[in-house]
């Protein structure tokens, strides 16, 4: 479960509390029952490791991304000679 940070617009009593996603609001502060307002933070979630984003594990100079390798090519059968 999420735990959500509160203020008091009033009294500016802040805290935090665990909460399911399906719970309400708080509303009332518990210390001087004003108004509260929910704080928000930034996501607590960081990707680690390669391929979330496009310019992961790049280098200045460019992509690190090699190019296909050219499709190997058989040298043409020999003409067939006339020695007789």
């Amino acid at each position: 479960m999420p735990t959500y940070a509160y203020a008091c617009k009033d009294c500016s009593h802040a805290f935090e509390i665990v909460q399911s996603f399906s719970d309400s609001s708080l509303t009332t502060c518990p210390e001087c029952q004003g108004t509260l307002r929910k704080k928000f933070n930034s996501v607590g979630v960081v990707f680690k490791g390669s391929g979330f984003y496009r310019t992961d594990s790049r280098d200045s100079k460019g992509s690190t991304v090699s190019p296909a390798p050219a499709p190997a090519t058989t040298p043409a059968p020999a003409a067939a000679s006339s020695a007789s």
